[in-house]
């Protein structure tokens, strides 16, 4: 538990909260044109936009700035609710239910449900997808058979009833909260995704925000964020 508290602590570090808002990166050097903008940069591009398959640090303070997950991480390290208003956790540890918040929109002005949490952690899982942290899926139930290709991603112990998200997994994970505060399980909204093909995370416009503020998102060295 500690060790996975450690990780998610430092997947935090990169976040600065400014009114509300998550920002990191280095504070641009420039004054922002309009108000109510702040400029930073980072040292290197942007790799992707995918939540599926970012893997470096630089793209995982972008997706992590300029999206939401059912929890978060707050500065004492504890993973506390973001896009869940509650998780609740059966006796036996093996069933954790998320109810979302209400009004929850995408960046686009459409709706964000429930649904896409469950395509998000099915497509990270989906050998198609060949994302490098499926394995962190693994104690999900059926997450190791999908992701050998031994079972189809619709197996995968995620649901989705109405407002809640439920998971079911094979034993107990005392990590697993922390999964729900990862940028790779940020959720996905599988009609754009699958829109998008082969440009989905390439760039600013090839990807939906679940944030409560929109970053626009620029795939090199500055990225303006309106608070």
């Amino acid at each position: 538990m500690d060790t996975w508290k450690k990780v998610a602590i430092g997947a935090a570090a990169v976040v600065v909260v400014v009114g509300g808002t998550r920002a990191a990166g280095l504070w641009g050097g420039q004054k922002a044109a309009a108000k109510g903008t702040l400029n930073y940069s980072l040292p290197t591009d942007i790799q992707t936009l995918d939540i599926s398959k970012n893997t470096d640090q630089y793209s995982n303070q972008i997706i992590g700035n300029s999206g939401s997950n059912l929890l978060r991480v707050d500065a004492k390290g504890k993973a506390i609710p973001d896009l869940a208003k509650s998780i609740k956790v059966s006796s036996d540890g093996l069933t954790y239910t998320a109810t979302l918040r209400s009004g929850l929109k995408w960046s686009d002005g459409s709706k964000l449900t429930a649904q896409d949490f469950v395509y998000s952690w099915q497509r990270i899982v989906d050998p198609k997808t060949a994302s490098q942290y499926a394995y962190l899926a693994s104690g999900v139930k059926n997450a190791d058979k999908i992701v050998a290709g031994k079972e189809k991603v619709d197996e995968l112990g995620v649901t989705s009833k109405g407002n809640t998200v439920t998971f079911n997994l094979e034993h107990p994970m005392p990590h697993f909260e922390y999964l729900l505060t990862f940028s790779n399980f940020m959720p996905q909204k599988e009609s754009f995704v699958t829109k998008q093909g082969k440009s989905y995370g390439t760039t600013s416009e090839k990807q939906l925000y679940s944030g409560l503020t929109l970053l626009r998102v620029g795939m090199g060295l500055m990225a303006p964020l309106n608070l």
